[in-house]
């Protein structure tokens, strides 16, 4: 495991020399001013760059007040107009505010306001003399009005002063107003006072204002930018011609970026700051109230604050800083500070709140050590050891290899991490040690934090550098050696462990990338029990965002698989998908690597797990998933925006990955986003994208159902059957890929359909013609027309209830009537083929429904969806004689095409592709793309056939159950695959060139020549093609067993033919 301390690299000192061979176009997925620059830009006004229109009623309005306050009697007559006038002209409202409120909520609010006052100045009555400064009253004045259009709050506060125990109106307005779930917009505005109030030494009144926003135009284009088409009525009227022009340009570069942009401005003639964050709506939630904690933090307040929001789907704040107490000691000066709130705005963008927020509030810990101590706590809560020796010597008793044993250890894991750990009790241990957090955080600055420029440079150099040069950070062995000092148990101890394990683990990460969208952590996968998971994993990475987390899991350096997206209706349901998350990622990735034997790449898998009541943020979780992957894999390119990153994984790193659940929209964006990050491997970056990107449609072409139709022919043609006298059950309707592109290829005789619509059966077989029908249009089996069923045949659809059948059997709910109709066996088929279906839809506990007098029921499953049967269940069906092919090797198809598609991406040079590979804006096909898709359908059904030859005869000949021998074979090929890949093989070049000639596709050898494509390709690929081809042909011919000398055998022949 690469350890930070043990390689020497202690505050990593980078040259920024470019590298020609490295660089790309500036990625820039968020925009960040520096400071320092030639320059600095510096706004001419001195005011709010906010004009209200003049309220003529003003005065009139005034007196209309005085009058209502005067009747309620509260305020003495004699301070009545001055109350008013106070309100009126000394708390900076400007005129809108009465233009929009009626004299009877002014009228409440000045009582208000004064019976603070007076309860202020009681309550400091009994204040011993002692206990108070001269001339120093503490007012608590508070005001809150809430409608649906609009919201007044004002408060007491010392400018700079946190006060978590105050009432929080910046998180109210924020909850209620700025992040609620609803499409209505509200802007803000809210100023200090600029005196005292009375008799106090620093107190001062805070408003906020809070208005329903009313659009020049709500449905602009798509990309408009232009601020009188977007712009809101109020700020249109108000905002002074330079604060448009700065708005107008933070949203033109805001509209082009992933993330926010981020500007600052000097005030002239003031030390003043002016800072602009323009961000997608709803992109990074508590973000007003988390920049007030931060800029609090560094010794500044605002005088005034805007939020506003456009109606192209963008927010802009805009944040007025100064110096609470200049030339202070205890904080760094304004220019110094606003660097580093720049810096650490990017990283607030990406968690506006954390676990351990209070640690940063309270002056506790640094905001860097609470993100920080929040990204481990994540860690924390997937990789905690929680099993204990039990477990691990049940484990060892068990072979994992074997699938039914990994079921069933799974399920213990799960059991058992449930209640030892959990989330809460995590959180209560690190709540204790905010010390230790600080040591930890330390540790791992010192390792990744990057100084990117010399001493003797006049850039500024960070707080977050000076912090690390102040104090020595521990190594290892003194880190260990204070937790079990420190610690007050074992318990406490083992979770505080984990910290110092996170920051051994960690490879990379773009933590201190001065603009990023997501914390990315590239791990060593050492730390991970082997005991708990068997197959060891090449990479792995960790994304923390504000809406999600997720995990991108590999088993090799060239790896590919999709990409998902998992919602959970309610907290329990996120409780119990957070505890899976790990090992349902893991789970999904070793699947894949068993299905992708045929290929150059390896299993992989990303998962991405979105927080409790975000399901709506599916896109933008996904984009900043995807982001901050990239950052580190990415190399650098603008000082300022992209820094240089510690990498201790020193080797390149290409990530192949695709479209899965919730994702299958979103590729393009990837792939466009990769091109526009100058990802060099942006045409291979995604598979299952459009066309006009390169994308081979896995559902157009029928690739995953070619796979699956040849081990359905496979059986009929080695039992010498007559497909039409078969009868055929199938889940997974003609609406779907695999449903829809089956009833395409079938010449059966369907028995029945199940889908998301109902279930529809006729024992004496389905009208084809119409099952053609609905499969080309795409629809669920309620288009069906009933017409053409038989007297005997019925459709019954999740809606109904209480409908009877011709045998004159009542279903009471058609829903459950569906959900297990595949468990039913009263109407007889002789192939089963699932199409669709939830993971272990038929289980251990309801196989026996299948199996009567230790017969299976259903002579023939091949599993062409995912996970459909457990593979305990498979083993029970196949022993009581059911020929059954399981997922791993039937639905291959879809991993052929994609590699195919990838190995295309990667051989052609961008003109190339965009010309040979990419459908025209008019839907123009190119001739090559047809004619290679062809040859991807040939190459699926080769494969095809291989296995299921080398299944079929391994069976006959050992009889192992299929499924079993179906993980040998993959476990078998995989294990030859990397060994052949580390050997001398590779080096010699006849036998290279020989074994590349017949792995890749003619076409592309006749179109770009076998040697360009060595040139363009990456090695590491190359050497992927070369392992699995020679190991995939030898584990067919010879078997999963075969001995050293029948690959002697088979390399001697290979060589020999060659030569010739």
């Amino acid at each position: 495991m690469a350890s930070a301390v043990q390689n020497g690299l202690v505050n990593k000192q980078l040259n920024l020399e470019d590298d020609p061979q490295s660089r790309h176009p500036s990625p820039q997925p968020t925009h960040l001013s520096v400071p320092g620059r030639p320059n600095p830009r510096i706004l001419h006004e001195k005011d709010s760059g906010y004009v209200a229109p003049k309220f003529e009623g003003k005065e009139k309005q005034m007196e209309e007040v005085m009058d209502l306050v005067d009747e309620q009697g509260f305020i003495p007559e004699a301070l009545v107009e001055a109350e008013t006038k106070w309100f009126y002209y000394d708390l900076g409202i400007d005129d809108m505010f009465f233009a929009t409120e009626s004299a009877e909520a002014i009228m409440s609010h000045i009582l208000t306001l004064y019976a603070g006052k007076v309860a202020s100045y009681v309550h400091n009555i009994g204040t011993p003399r002692a206990e108070k400064e001269e001339g120093d009253a503490s007012y608590v004045i508070r005001l809150d009005r809430e409608a649906e259009d609009h919201a007044v709050y004002i408060d007491t506060s010392v400018p700079g002063a946190m006060a978590p125990d105050g009432p929080n109106y910046e998180l109210r307005l924020e909850r209620k107003y700025l992040d609620h779930a609803g499409k209505t917009c509200y802007r803000v505005e809210t100023f200090r006072s600029d005196t005292t109030l009375p008799r106090s030494k620093d107190q001062k009144l805070r408003c906020y204002f809070v208005y329903q926003c009313d659009f020049a135009n709500p449905n602009p284009q798509p990309g408009e930018t232009r601020l009188e088409e977007i712009g809101e009525k109020r700020f249109l009227q108000k905002a002074t011609k330079n604060t448009k022009e700065i708005y107008s340009a933070v949203l033109e570069r805001a509209v082009t970026r992933t993330g926010p942009v981020i500007e600052y401005f000097d005030i002239e003639g003031s030390r003043d700051k002016r800072l602009v964050l323009a961000f997608k709506r709803g992109s990074a939630e508590g973000l007003f109230s988390a920049m007030s904690d931060l800029y609090h933090s560094y010794g500044l307040t605002s005088s005034r604050k805007y939020v506003e929001q456009f109606s192209n789907g963008y927010t802009v704040m805009s944040l007025y800083l100064r110096e609470v107490h200049p030339n202070s000691s205890r904080h760094p000066p304004i220019e110094a500070a606003i660097f580093q709130i720049l810096k650490e705005t990017s990283l607030l963008y990406c968690l506006p709140k954390n676990k351990l927020q209070d640690h940063f509030v309270k002056g506790r810990l640094t905001l860097q050590e609470t993100i920080y101590g929040h990204c481990v706590f994540i860690f924390l809560n997937h990789f905690l050891n929680r099993l204990g020796p039990e477990y691990k010597a049940l484990a060892s008793l068990l072979d994992s290899s074997v699938s039914s044993n990994a079921d069933l250890l799974s399920s213990l894991k799960r059991r058992l991490r449930n209640e030892t750990f959990t989330a809460d009790y995590i959180l209560e241990i690190l709540n204790r040690y905010p010390d230790l957090i600080h040591s930890l955080y330390l540790s791992f600055a010192n390792t990744h934090y990057v100084q990117t420029r010399g001493e003797t440079d006049d850039f500024i150099p960070t707080l977050s550098y000076l912090r690390i040069t102040v104090e020595k950070p521990l190594n290892d062995a003194e880190l260990k050696d204070l937790i079990v000092k420190r610690a007050n148990d074992e318990n406490d101890r083992l979770v505080m462990d984990y910290f110092r394990i996170f920051n051994q683990s960690c490879l990379k990460t773009n933590f201190y990338t001065p603009t990023k969208v997501a914390l990315s952590f590239r791990l060593h996968p050492a730390f991970l029990p082997l005991e708990e998971y068997p197959q060891p994993l090449y990479g792995m990475f960790l994304v923390v965002s504000s809406e999600s987390r997720g995990f991108h899991l590999r088993f090799r350096d060239i790896a590919r698989g999709g990409i998902r997206i998992v919602k959970s209706p309610n907290p329990e349901a996120y409780a119990i998908n957070a505890r899976s998350l790990f090992d349902e990622n893991y789970n999904l990735a070793n699947t894949q690597q068993r299905k992708n034997k045929d290929i150059p790449e390896g299993g992989s898998k990303g998962v991405i797990l979105l927080d409790v009541n975000q399901e709506s943020k599916a896109a933008g979780a996904f984009e900043k998933y995807i982001d901050s992957i990239m950052d580190l894999l990415l190399p650098p390119t603008s000082p300022g925006i992209k820094d240089p990153i510690v990498d201790l994984h020193g080797k390149e790193e290409i990530l192949f990955m695709g479209p899965d659940e919730n994702t299958a929209n979103l590729v393009d964006w990837a792939t466009e986003h990769a091109r526009n990050r100058g990802a060099p491997w942006w045409k291979s970056f995604f598979t299952g994208k459009s066309q006009k990107y390169g994308g081979i449609p896995h559902d157009m072409y029928g690739m995953t159902t070619l796979s699956v139709r040849e081990y359905v022919l496979g059986i009929y043609d080695k039992l010498k059957l007559d497909p039409s006298t078969i009868r055929k059950f199938q889940t997974g309707g003609p609406d779907g890929d695999l449903g829809s592109n089956e009833i395409l290829q079938s010449n059966e005789k369907y028995i029945a359909i199940s889908d998301g619509a109902g279930v529809l059966l006729d024992p004496e077989g389905l009208d084809h013609e119409e099952l053609v029908r609905l499969a080309k249009k795409r629809v669920m089996i309620n288009e069906y027309d009933i017409s053409k069923l038989s007297p005997k045949g019925f459709r019954v659809l999740v809606s109904e209830n209480n409908v009877e059948l011709p045998n004159g059997e009542t279903v009471r709910s058609g829903m459950t009537f569906r959900n297990t109709f595949y468990l039913r066996t009263d109407y007889k088929y002789d192939m089963f083929v699932p199409c669709g279906g939830r993971p272990a839809s038929i289980d251990l506990r309801t196989v026996g429904q299948l199996i009567s007098n230790k017969k299976a029921l259903i002579p023939f499953i091949v599993e062409g969806a995912n996970l459909f049967i457990t593979e305990d269940a498979r083993l029970r069906l196949e022993e009581a004689g059911c020929v059954l092919y399981k997922d791993a090797s039937v639905n291959k198809g879809g991993v052929t095409s994609s590699s195919m598609e990838v190995l295309a991406s990667l051989a052609f040079d961008d003109a190339g592709f965009l010309e040979h590979m990419c459908v025209k804006d008019d839907g123009t096909v190119p001739q090559f793309y047809q004619e290679y898709v062809q040859q991807v359908q040939k190459v699926i059904k080769n494969n095809a056939r291989l296995e299921f030859a080398a299944i079929w005869k391994e069976f006959e000949e050992t009889g192992v159950p299929r499924s079993v021998l179906s993980d040998k074979l993959s476990n078998a090929i995989t294990k030859l695959d990397e060994e052949l890949q580390r050997t001398n093989l590779w080096h010699n070049e006849e036998l290279r060139k020989s074994v590349l000639d017949d792995a890749l596709p003619n076409l592309l050898l006749d179109k770009i020549g076998l040697d360009t494509i060595l040139g363009r390709v990456p090695e590491n690929y190359l050497r992927a093609i070369f392992g699995s081809y020679l190991a995939s042909r030898f584990v067919y011919k010879f078997g999963p067993s075969a001995s050293q000398f029948a690959f002697f055998d088979f390399m001697n022949e290979r060589m020999a033919s060659f030569r010739k």
